[in-house]
This record gives structure tokens, sequence and C-alpha cells, in this order.
């Protein structure tokens, strides 16, 4: 199979300890939970011992606190590392990247909070790692690395951008939706037939699954998998998703400075990458270490993501013993201003989700604040008497009479060029 051979050929050249990092992992995810700590306790203390000699940022940092990583003796020294952010790792970014000359090095850049790129290089070990971890959840579900795929994403493209981009699409045996118009949607589903799974941002996936029913197009397709990626996976979705493709949405967790984090197993579980990540739950906050970011140590990050961990003793029915993490909640940031009180954005996934699970009212919405007091409200179901009195009744829980809410109904939510935001904002 030609996408079998090209797969294997470019893994060789570009990530040559793919391969055998995805046996390991293959045969880490029998291993049992006391197993898996012990090879993170392992893991970890090297690493730290690691980022100690050729970080001049973590040197320093271990010394100004007196912390040793050769004498630890238990996960939780972990905790007395202090916790640091993107803000941290963009400003201190020259001395954090390692000074050990490595073999191999790759370019990586992400967005900052205010716009500012975090600039660094990955050692080969830690991208293919990441991306052997990735693979490892793909075989939860029977789908192989070379195996047809579609892709959703939200960027417009232009004629030169779109030729290249579909050169490398071919070489990954992929084929991506550029515009969501019918006709593009169409020429879409009919790809599908001989496709093994499509991923991309969620929203996207829901509205094309939302448009795909309403044409009324043939959802006879053999799918083994839909994965969404970079959002939350909103409970309403999955029924359009799972009408359109036979298939509801698994979640893979991650982000570039932590590589994958949890990835969703066929019971359902977000199972964690304990191999790679080490992801402690700091007041419902994420915060991520990567045992594989030698080249530039990612140590006690704040992911930005409120989340929240099974207990030690909860058990997935796949077997496997790598923890579970039961929810992300949304992230942290922007604040909705009230007249009297400030309150965190993330308070509207609480009032949206005590509609499903108080009254079994299903919206999707989008929260917009320009005014001090005062939030239009977007939702995208048409308007419905008795679900509108449930949604002021949760409203009035939290927000009292603090915040005017104009509520619109029937709205278009998502423009389909980027990530769908539920909370916009321009007072912060």
């Amino acid at each position: 199979m030609i996408h079998k051979l090209i797969f294997k050929l470019g893994t060789k050249r570009r990530n040559p300890s793919l391969l055998p990092y995805y046996d390991f992992l293959k045969q880490s995810e029998k291993k049992s939970y006391e197993e898996l700590l012990q090879y993170q306790f392992e893991k970890l203390k090297d690493f730290l011992v690691f980022a100690e000699s050729y970080s001049i940022y973590y040197k320093k940092l271990f010394e100004n606190i007196g912390f040793d990583p050769k004498t630890m003796t238990t996960l939780a020294d972990l905790e007395k590392l202090p916790i640091i952010s993107k803000n941290d790792l963009i400003k201190h970014s020259k001395e954090i990247q390692s000074t050990f000359a490595f073999n191999k090095l790759l370019y990586s850049e992400t967005s900052g909070t205010s716009g500012q790129p975090l600039t660094m290089y990955r050692n080969e070990e830690w991208d293919s790692h990441n991306r052997a971890t990735m693979f490892r959840g793909y075989s939860w579900h029977g789908v192989q690395p070379w195996d047809r795929n579609g892709y959703f994403w939200g960027y417009n493209f232009s004629f030169k951008q779109r030729i290249k981009t579909q050169a490398l699409d071919f070489l990954q045996n992929r084929f991506r939706i550029f515009n969501y118009n019918d006709d593009s949607i169409i020429r879409f589903t009919k790809k599908l037939k001989k496709t093994k799974y499509i991923h991309g941002y969620s929203s996207m996936i829901y509205e094309v699954a939302k448009r795909v029913n309403q044409l009324g197009l043939d959802g006879a397709f053999n799918l083994k998998m839909i994965k969404g990626t970079s959002e939350k996976i909103y409970p309403s979705y999955q029924n359009e998703v799972q009408k359109a493709f036979g298939k509801k949405i698994i979640s893979e967790y991650g982000a570039a400075e932590s590589g994958i984090i949890a990835f969703e197993c066929k019971q359902g579980s977000m199972h964690l990458n304990m191999e790679g990540v080490i992801l402690e739950e700091v007041d419902g906050e994420a915060v991520v270490t990567n045992l594989l970011s030698k080249s530039f140590p990612i140590i006690r990050y704040k992911l930005g993501d409120y989340i929240k961990l099974a207990p030690q003793d909860y058990k997935c029915n796949c077997g496997m013993n790598a923890p579970v993490l039961l929810e992300i909640e949304g992230r942290v940031g922007k604040k909705v201003i009230g007249k009297v009180n400030n309150y965190p954005s993330l308070t509207f996934y609480y009032v949206f989700k005590n509609l499903v699970l108080n009254h079994d009212v299903t919206l999707n919405y989008q929260a917009v604040q320009d005014v001090p007091g005062e939030i239009l409200l977007k939702i995208e179901q048409e308007f419905n008497e008795e679900n509108h009195k449930f949604l002021l009744v949760e409203i009035k829980k939290y927000f009292g009479s603090d915040i005017d809410f104009t509520i619109q109904y029937g709205e278009k939510l998502h423009a389909m060029e980027g990530k769908l935001k539920d909370f916009i904002t321009v007072l912060d």
C-alpha cells in the first residue's frame, strides 16, 4: 500500500524513534497503575536532573529554592517546584532552552495570550513520543496512521497555499474541506465512503454534521473514529454527529507545550498519557509536566484549563489502568463584568450544564459583552417558552440581578474560520 510505505519512509527520516516508542507504548498500556507510577518517577527524576544540567533557567531556579532532583524519593517532590505560566515561558524562553547538543531539533511556535508567540525547539524524541502517543490512541479505535482521513480546519487559504497544503495532504492520505458551502459539504461526504476517520475542530464537525442531516445526505459511512481537537466537545454536538456520520466525537486533549495529555478510549474514558506527561489538578486547573521536553523543559506548566480528574480508584471497563480525565470544563481566562461583581467566564458553562442536568434542555450558546453589567446571549436553537424560563432560572442562580441579559434565539454561532468562542468580550 503506497500510503503505508510513504508513512514508513517519512517516519524513518523525520521521526526515527517514533516506531520504537509506539511499540513501547502499546506494551506499556497493559501495565498496572503501580508500574506506571514507578516508570513516571524514574522518568521525572532523570528529566529534572537533565533540566538542572542543561537549562540555565532551571539551574538557577533549583539553586534559588534549594531543590536537588538527585535526592528525589517520590513523585510528590515535584510539588516543591513553582508553577509557571505561558508568559513565563515567553519571557524566559532563551534561558529555558537547553544547551545540550541534540542530534535533531524541530522548530515550534505557539500563540501567546497577548498575541506574542512562544518559540522553542523540540528534540526529536519529544516530537516522536508525542506522535506515537497519538497513534496509540488511534489504535484503540482500529485506526492506522496511514489510513484515509478527512480533515476539518477553519482557515482560508490562498491558491498557492492550497496547492502546497494539498501536496502535504496527499503524503498523509488526507483530504480536507476548504469552505463550508453545500457543494463542498456534498463533495466532502462523497469522499467519506472510503475514509477510516475524520478529525478537526469539534464545532466544525458539528456544523457540517448538522448540514449533512438537513440536506438528507446518505450517512452510510464506515468511519472508525471521529476525533475532536482544540475545543471542548459539548454534549449537544453528539446527536447530530452520530446521526450524520454514525459515530460520536471522541476527544484528544493536549497542547503544543505539553504534548498529548489524554486520549479517549472506546469506552469513553480519557486516559492520561502517563508515559509522557504528569498531569496535576491544582485548584481545579491543569498543571502539566512534559517528561520528554528535554530541549525546552516544560515543568509544572499551568495550561489554562479547568479540569476534573477521576478518583484514584476509578476503573475503566476497557481494562487499561492509566488514570482518567473526567472532564475539561473550560478555559481559565476572561472575566464577566457585572454592575457590582466580576465572574469567571466559566460560569456560563455551569449555567448550561445545569440546564441539561436539571431540566434536560440542551442549548448551544455564545455570550458577548461590550458594556459592564450587560450580556448579549446568542442561542442557536429556536425560541421555546419553557426552555427560556429554565434558562432564566439558571442565569439568576449565578448572576442574580447583577447583569442584564438580552437573549437572542435562532442565531448562527460559527463563522467557520477558526475556533468557536463561547465568550467574547472587549472589556478585559
